[in-house]
């Protein structure tokens, strides 16, 4: 069996692995893939916004089944492309796409569809959004409109911080040069979670919750990234609040995209605040969380796989995944800079030992003869595991003892749920 994973991050790395393990005769191929990937996959190098190509390679080299694991190639209607070719592929169309690919879209679908959400105002302007701005209770939340790799949103703790921001929207056009909007919203407290499910677009599994850490440094200071850690399982999510999301979250939008006719075969991943209202959507995703999928796919005892298939082909049950009782830590290590600039082609340190209880999955790296160096901002993913979060965590910490590149960061906070309590 020919499976192909597109995508070059840790995801990727944890998507690939966990098929790698279930599925010993399977050929993987991975667009563009990275280092860590290129160890137990073959490496496609072609770019990923060049959908007719990657779709052009999988129909020549007859692939079975195509995961993708990034947004940007769902939201240019890769999904479609491969349909058009008979190819098959999980992941939801361009137009199921606009849950993640506008943030206008998809607070006025939660709206529509009475799914509890922050209050919320949309303008394509500076001087409207300024307006909003002056009479807003701070702190607020402002989130570029489109896609922004998991940076395009700022929390403004004051006036300033939110004029400056919107500077770099409308003047700077540091996401976009054209088509600029903005969401201005309610800024929700209370504990983050991510809740995600698969689904066909009727029937749904819930994946494993989990908790990241969007802030570059310790105590959840500094500006956004793409994520710096994560872990699960999570606490606060019981079996009882799972069932208040289920039915005031994830079965509302399920429905709602069903109202519009969209057909939905994917993944969505809910950000969601708890609040003292209850579950509350910061956000969709339509795509495997990255990091979730590095403390996620470690604790799936079932076949991601067949899972995968089964939804593309309709036949998705509830009862086909089972989960390991241990936890999942993962801690990511990032270059000196990010998310701003940072350096690359930095060699890195310490990836032989194996250990059956630390799991490393590469995102920013390639290799220079025989050696690994980083190539990207997040550039490895340390993903421990233990029958607690605690025992999982110092794994997961222990083993980055070991592992050096000159300038790399990471947070040391990442499942220390004593002190964030």
């Amino acid at each position: 069996m020919k499976i192909l994973v597109i995508g070059s991050g840790g995801r990727e790395h944890a998507i690939c692995w966990k098929i790698a393990s279930e599925v010993k005769s399977a050929t993987l191929y991975s667009v563009p893939g990275n280092a860590g990937i290129g160890e137990i996959a073959n490496l496609i190098n072609i770019p990923l916004d060049n959908l007719q190509e990657i779709a052009t390679f999988a129909k020549k080299e007859k692939i079975d089944f195509t995961i993708v694991g990034p947004e940007l190639p769902l939201a240019g209607g890769i999904v479609d492309i491969f349909n058009k070719k008979k190819l098959k592929i999980f992941g939801p169309s361009q137009k199921a796409s606009n849950l993640e690919a506008s943030k206008v879209w998809s607070k006025e679908f939660m709206a529509e569809n009475n799914i509890p959400t922050g209050k919320f105002f949309v303008t394509d302007d500076f001087i409207g959004a300024k307006k909003v701005v002056e009479k807003s209770k701070f702190p607020v939340v402002i989130k570029f409109g489109g896609l922004a790799a998991g940076k395009g949103v700022a929390i403004a703790r004051e006036y300033e911080e939110a004029i400056s921001f919107l500077e770099d929207i409308f003047e700077k056009k540091i996401f976009s040069s054209v088509n600029n909007s903005v969401v201005i919203e309610e800024f929700l407290s209370g504990e983050e979670l991510s809740y995600l499910v698969i689904t066909e677009g009727e029937n749904f599994i819930p994946l494993a919750p989990a908790r990241d850490y969007k802030r570059i440094y310790d105590e959840d200071k500094g500006p956004n990234t793409g994520g710096m850690g994560c872990y699960s399982p999570v606490p606060v999510c019981s079996h009882e609040l799972e069932k208040i999301i289920e039915k005031k979250i994830v079965i509302p939008t399920i429905k709602g995209l069903q109202k519009r006719n969209i057909d939905y075969c994917g993944i969505i991943y809910f950000g969601l605040m708890i609040t003292d209202r209850g579950p509350e959507v910061l956000e969709y995703n339509v795509r495997f969380g990255d990091p979730e999928t590095e403390v996620i796919l470690p604790r799936m005892a079932s076949s991601l796989l067949e899972i995968l298939q089964a939804a593309v082909e309709g036949e998705l049950k509830r009862e086909m995944v089972v989960w390991k009782k241990e936890a999942a830590v993962d801690v990511v290590i990032a270059s000196g800079g990010y998310p701003g600039s940072y350096k690359t082609d930095i060699p890195i340190t310490g990836l032989d030992s194996v250990s059956s209880d630390v799991t490393i999955f590469h995102a920013g790296t390639k290799k220079i003869n025989e050696t690994f160096v980083t190539s990207g901002g997040r550039v490895l993913n340390v993903v421990g595991l233990g029958k607690n979060l605690k025992e999982a965590r110092a794994k997961a910490y222990e083993r980055i003892d070991s592992i050096f590149f000159n300038d790399m960061h990471f947070r040391r906070d990442i499942a220390d749920l004593e002190k964030q309590n």
